[in-house]
């Protein structure tokens, strides 16, 4: 059995939050994979259901983000689930916007959602880095992730939570290289090679006409230029 956990600010003041992007990812998955009812337990909001061959419960911790290992510490007791089972989705400022990576175990770079986990379960889970990008200084993160994403972002933001549902049962199945590709699928899409021609093939040139030859001089004189026009 796999615990997915989803970070984030619970509320809908939070709802459409950067720092709510991981909630996001679970709502994406749970809706387009026929996930159970989202029901109240382990101090969070958890669906049940299955990713190909794996059982997989989703949780979204409300305790709020800097919280999050209680309710994960608890699931985890409940269902005798080891860190190696869990996989946690969150927002990553080091990361690009769109961009995602997978990691297992590590530092929790700050994050104060992560800090909470490392205290509660240790470090050896898993994470799905979700890139949201940088505000530029340091002191302006704060305001930063708890503001909602911008309409200019839903495009990618978009390709981004369908990528990760295309690519869950992939990450439920231990396959992290094929989960990594379903979601470069939905954010980097293959394009025509540069200098491939898409269109229709222009007609054949016409072959060159030869020209025409020049006459010869007239070499006659004036007399028989006059006798020839009345023959």
């Amino acid at each position: 059995m796999w615990l997915f956990v989803g970070l984030g600010n619970p509320g809908a003041k939070y709802a459409g939050n950067r720092h709510n992007i991981g909630f996001m990812a679970l709502d994406r998955i749970a809706a387009d994979h026929g996930f159970g009812p989202w029901k109240k337990a382990f101090k969070g909001l958890v669906a049940e259901g299955r990713l190909g061959d794996a059982r997989v419960l989703l949780l979204k911790p409300e305790t709020f983000m800097n919280l999050s290992g209680e309710a994960v510490q608890s699931a985890m007791a409940f269902h005798k689930i080891t860190p190696a089972q869990v996989m946690v989705f969150h927002d990553e400022l080091d990361l690009a916007p769109g961009k995602m990576r997978l990691k297992q175990g590590g530092g929790h770079a700050g994050h104060n959602g992560l800090r909470s986990i490392h205290a509660h379960i240790g470090e050896a889970y898993g994470r799905v880095r979700l890139g949201i990008g940088h505000p530029g200084h340091k002191d302006a993160v704060a305001g930063y992730v708890l503001h909602d994403f911008a309409k200019a972002d839903q495009d990618w933001l978009d390709d981004l939570l369908r990528g990760l549902s295309d690519g869950a049962p992939f990450l439920a199945a231990g396959d992290g290289p094929k989960f990594s590709n379903a979601v470069a699928l939905r954010t980097a899409p293959a394009r025509p090679s540069t200098g491939v021609q898409t269109g229709p093939k222009p007609a054949p040139a016409a072959p060159p006409t030869k020209p025409e030859p020049e006459p010869a001089p007239d070499t006659r004189n004036a007399l028989q230029k006059l006798a020839d026009r009345f023959r």
